[in-house]
């Protein structure tokens, strides 16, 4: 890496682009970010669980510590055919870049290291700066980011705030600035009956009817009408299947699939309790059994306004004009795991491509976001024993 490309962001994502890192799969991602970072000074210790590869990288001691936290693994390709440009050769046309990745969030980790590698040409900053990477993200999150939290958590590394490179922006870099998420929980619902001919169903126990009433008794529940910066929480159900191909045959089996996303109002293993005992009252007036299958993928939470989110929007508005919105819209990101370890605001590229044919983004976006996270890693250490106060 070259004095130029330490501070050049579009020289790095095209170097992670052309890795073509499909979660779970690395092929050299973390590889190029590790020699990024070493070549910054950065003491790089890489954290692999069950093959799945992850990075935490820190240059400093002292306290305060800024983390930037993202993943370099991408979403599957879809049509490679349909591609203006082949997916992983980062190839630039009319000043925008394509590859899978771009957007999410390979460019917006490439902006963060730029940032820092000038941010650190001007003098030391008064703390640490980290780097948190996985390379399952947009898989089933178990070896990631989780993993990385809870070894840090056990071995006393002390983060102090973070800033997650989402891609988080909606029209333009910086408009939107996410300080919380809801929370998700997944639910299966399986109704086991006794199976037999239409014609005799006082020999059968049908368990369609018993299903369909459940989920609307569910569905009846008004969760709650919104919590401070958050919209009201919903319960949808996803599928219903019964698998029956005859017309002439009660089913043994329904099952229901249903999610329910949710605002601080709620906490998710109480919401799991609510749905066990709406399964129990459904089995104890029917001649079979209801089962219950949840799964809790993150808890709502919220980063309150404060100094940290000040010092984020504040930079945002120094490069760009413009004051961000304040966010919790969106769906679970890996801020849900981070939360546990310190603050955390979400900021990236405008996501409008994301997992999409064709992912691209505008080198100058690129370039903004760089200025923008520069900015942010100034005023953080300018005011680095406000913005500790608030932990």
């Amino acid at each position: 890496m070259t004095a130029a490309d330490r501070t050049d962001p579009l020289a790095l994502a095209q170097a992670l682009i052309r890795r073509p890192s499909v979660t779970p799969a690395d092929h050299g991602a973390m590889d190029v970010l590790q020699a990024a970072l070493a070549d910054l000074g950065f003491a790089c210790r890489r954290m692999t669980f069950e093959g799945i590869e992850n990075l935490y990288a820190r240059r400093g001691a002292a306290g305060p510590n800024l983390c930037f936290a993202g993943h370099t693994d991408v979403v599957p390709v879809g049509d490679e055919a349909a591609w203006r440009e082949k997916p992983f050769a980062a190839a630039i046309r009319d000043g925008v870049l394509y590859g899978r990745g771009a957007v999410d969030m390979k460019g917006a980790i490439a902006a963060f290291v730029a940032a820092a590698a000038r941010a650190l040409a001007k003098g030391e900053p008064a703390g640490s700066l980290s780097l948190l990477i996985t390379g399952d993200e947009e898989g089933a999150a178990h070896d990631g980011t989780r993993r990385v939290v809870e070894t840090l958590q056990a071995e006393g590394e002390t983060i102090d705030h973070c800033v997650l490179g989402e891609p988080t922006s909606a029209a333009r870099i910086g408009d939107q600035l996410k300080i919380g998420r809801r929370g998700s929980l997944n639910a299966w619902i399986t109704v086991e009956g006794v199976q037999g001919h239409v014609a005799y169903p006082h020999q059968a126990a049908n368990p369609i009817p018993v299903l369909v009433r459940l989920l609307a008794r569910l569905q009846a529940r008004i969760l709650d009408e919104g919590y401070p910066r958050f919209p009201a929480s919903n319960l949808e159900v996803t599928t219903i299947d019964v698998g029956n191909p005859a017309t002439n045959v009660i089913p043994a089996r329904a099952t229901a699939r249903l999610n329910i996303r949710f605002n601080p109002a709620h906490d998710g293993e109480a919401l799991v309790a609510w749905l066990s005992d709406e399964c129990r009252q459904a089995e104890a007036q029917f001649a079979g059994k209801v089962t219950l299958d949840p799964r809790l993928t993150g808890n709502a939470f919220i980063t309150e306004p404060g100094p940290f989110v000040d010092v984020c929007a504040g930079a945002v508005q120094d490069v760009t004009g413009k004051a961000p919105e304040l966010s919790t819209t969106g769906g679970i990101s890996d801020a849900r795991f981070i939360r546990a370890l310190c603050p955390v605001v979400e900021l990236g590229l405008v996501g409008a491509t994301m997992h999409a044919v064709d992912e691209c983004t505008p080198v100058a976006q690129v370039e903004e976001l760089t200025a923008i996270y520069e900015r942010l890693i100034a005023r953080y250490f300018a005011g680095a024993s406000a913005a500790s106060a608030e932990r």
